[in-house]
């Protein structure tokens, strides 16, 4: 059968391509430039902890590594703070940091010296390199460089593409991803409507080398108190990298008013100088640029045997929202149903699945940024008259930047297509069907203990038996007892494959549930005890349903 047909080489392409490979699924990446990305460590990217896990489970290497390795610089991945700073309209200088832990709990920031998994940090070339080295060691990916995507037919049976460039010439596949970014040409191919709201915020950015008075820790500065750089600066946001090195972001004021040179570096200059009470620090000034968020939502993420992700399908950024991390996203929901489907025989209402499940989630991520934006960065209205209603809204933009909240948390596949019938039989544990399941240990088939996310992204169900006291003994003492037996044959029964894991424990979940896990690592459903006929109803709608081609053998054979 022929490759997937991947059209663009960022990170959502190179994922993607890697995620089919894992599945042994084949793909060609057709890349416009010469296979090589630019170092600019103002333009960087955050990554949760469960797209940091895919990345990793992808190319086989720690991204802090990656970070060192393709950039010269480490990302920051550690325990660390997210520290809001919020000085009084008269106050300057670093006396005024200090806050009390109830203050920080009520606006969502961990008060000082509480710790959390923060999001990663890295720069995006780094990210796309570590990716790009993965694929060199896979037989079932093909790069072509210097090429660029001009036609698109679709057939019944496949899709054949055509580049342009030094070796412009016909490609066929069985089905074709647009990864291309905003200006998608496979986007505009198929006719795809791409509407939205232009310039929603802008950001001057800096990377630069230096120390703070905070090290490790990133940092949200509102309503600074300094106006000396031209129009007032109304926040300042700094991440770490490694190394001394950071990157700041300030929210630019309305309009397209030139940000100049001189006018960055007076602002790298007084915000620095804010930060460490009153004298500017040394600083190594790395790059510079503008950064402009757009808020898009493509009208439909498929069109036959074609698709779009990442930012050819969506773009947002406002307030802490990462776009990126919902391009990885996609990649990953839509590479275990495009295997299915390239292995299997056509699944319409699995692939369709993908445009339900994706576009929704994002849609809802930017209806609450297009809500809150009015309030944060309005100066009246509900802020001006609502005691202590500022601190609750300053919680939804701390969220955003700590993947948290209704901007920031992983996306649940509440109302998917694909969710099974309710059962009587169903067990409430402390994930919703749909979301992302916890990372707990489990024990795998030969006996090991490992993280769940490592069992993801194979194109198999996962079937958790959550079993207390298993830890403690070896598989080979209870796979033969009590209930696995059944629950084993019963996971043999699917009809698709899958690994039986057994866990200690699970937040929320009593002795004996049982849960079934999607390749993405989404929970499908939950149930008490083992109940063969509901795991396998359950089963069978996650995969969408029979393959077309056995449904329509079905009903042949029930009209002869």
């Amino acid at each position: 059968m022929d490759p997937v047909i991947i059209v663009g080489a960022g990170p959502v392409g190179l994922t993607l391509a890697l995620a089919l490979a894992r599945q042994e699924v084949p793909s060609v990446v057709l890349d416009e430039g010469p296979g090589k990305d630019e170092q600019r460590l103002a333009r960087t990217v955050v990554l949760r902890e469960d797209t940091t896990a895919l990345v990793e489970r992808l190319t086989g290497l720690p991204l802090d590594d990656a970070g060192f390795r393709w950039a010269g610089w480490r990302s920051m991945r550690r325990k660390q703070v997210m520290r809001e700073i919020d000085f009084g309209a008269e106050s300057s200088g670093s006396a005024e940091l200090s806050r009390s832990a109830a203050d920080s709990r009520s606006a969502g920031i961990p008060a000082d010296g509480e710790e959390f998994t923060a999001p990663l940090h890295i720069a995006q070339h780094a990210l796309t390199g570590a990716l790009r080295e993965a694929i060199i060691h896979e037989r079932l990916i093909k790069v072509a460089v210097h090429s660029r995507l001009d036609s698109v037919e679709q057939e019944t049976s496949g899709v054949t593409a055509h580049t342009r460039g030094p070796k412009g010439t016909w490609w066929r596949g069985s089905y074709l991803v647009g990864c291309d970014g905003p200006r998608s040409t496979v986007r505009k191919l198929q006719d795809i409507r791409f509407p939205g709201r232009t310039a929603v915020e802008r950001h001057a950015v800096a990377a630069l080398r230096t120390e703070l008075p905070w090290p490790g820790e990133a940092l949200l500065h509102r309503t600074p108190p300094w106006r000396t750089s031209g129009p007032s600066v109304s926040e300042v946001t700094a991440r770490p990298l490694a190394e001394d090195v950071w990157r700041l972001d300030w929210l630019l004021p309305p309009g397209k008013d030139l940000v100049t040179p001189d006018l960055l570096v007076a602002r790298v200059r007084e915000t620095l100088g804010g930060w460490s009470g009153g004298t500017t620090p040394a600083y190594e000034l790395l790059d510079t640029g503008v950064h402009t968020v757009h808020h898009r939502l493509a009208r439909r993420w498929r069109a036959g045997r074609v698709f779009l992700a990442g930012d050819a399908a969506h773009l947002l950024g406002a307030l802490g929202t990462q776009g990126l991390d919902e391009g990885l996203r996609d990649a990953d929901n839509l590479a275990w149903k495009l295997a299915l489907a390239w292995h299997h025989g056509p699944h319409k209402a699995l692939l369709d699945s993908y445009q339900a499940e994706r576009r929704a989630v994002v849609a809802a991520r930017l209806r609450a940024a297009d809500q809150a934006l009015p309030l944060l960065r309005g100066g009246g209205g509900l802020r001006a008259y609502v005691p202590g209603s500022a601190r609750g809204h300053d919680a939804l933009l701390t969220d955003g930047h700590l993947g948290r909240g209704p901007l920031g948390a992983p996306g649940a596949y509440a109302d998917s297509p694909l969710a099974p019938p309710h059962a009587e039989s169903h067990a409430l544990v402390d994930t919703e069907p749909g979301a992302p399941v916890v990372d707990v240990r489990v024990t795998a088939e030969d006996g090991s203990f490992v993280p769940l996310r490592e069992r993801l992204g194979r194109g198999v169900l996962l079937v958790v038996l959550i079993a207390p006291g298993t830890g403690v003994w070896e598989r080979k003492h209870w796979v033969t007892a009590g209930i696995m037996p059944r629950l084993a044959a019963a996971v043999t029964a699917l009809p698709h494959p899958a690994e039986l894991l057994v866990a200690e424990s699970y937040p929320g979940a009593a002795a004996h549930t049982v849960l079934l896990v999607r390749p993405d690592g989404h929970l499908v459903t939950a149930l008490s005890g083992v109940r063969p006929a509901d795991l396998y109803e359950a089963a069978e709608a996650t995969l969408g349903g029979p393959a077309e081609a056995e449904a329509e053998a079905a009903a042949t054979a029930g009209r002869s």
